[in-house]
């Protein structure tokens, strides 16, 4: 077996929970295949790079092994390398704490100066 399937290798190796849910990013254009979108019966190689768009964010997968059933999460993590470069951790805006009611004027100014949002009406 020198060929997969896109979707049936991105359900084998756990990318995603079901192969119609693999197959639905697919065709939603959130697979790329060496830089090309590709349909969910593209035949992707060993050494293909797979640019996989998840959550708002790209992660980047190198083919190492085919695998066209489901396998147990050790051995799925072996038929790629990841190449995701790391994520900036946000920063949590003006988060406020479930019960404590509403914000105060200087509150919800402060509020406002975290978000980078200004009120041009009041000046």
């Amino acid at each position: 077996m020198d060929t997969a399937r896109v979707d049936s290798w991105l359900w084998a190796i756990r990318v995603y929970k079901t192969r119609s849910a693999a197959t639905t990013a697919c065709r939603a254009g959130h697979v790329r295949v060496n830089g090309d979108k590709v349909k969910a019966a593209q035949q992707i190689r060993v050494g293909d790079e797979l640019r996989i768009r998840i959550a708002g964010f790209d992660r980047i997968l190198i083919v190492r092994q085919l695998l066209v059933k489901r396998v147990g999460a050790p051995v799925a993590a072996l038929a790629y390398e990841d190449r995701t470069p790391e994520r900036e951790p946000k920063a949590a805006l003006g988060l406020r704490d479930r019960g404590a009611g509403r914000p105060t004027k200087r509150e919800r100014r402060d509020i406002d100066k975290l978000r980078g949002r200004n009120d041009d009406r009041l000046t």
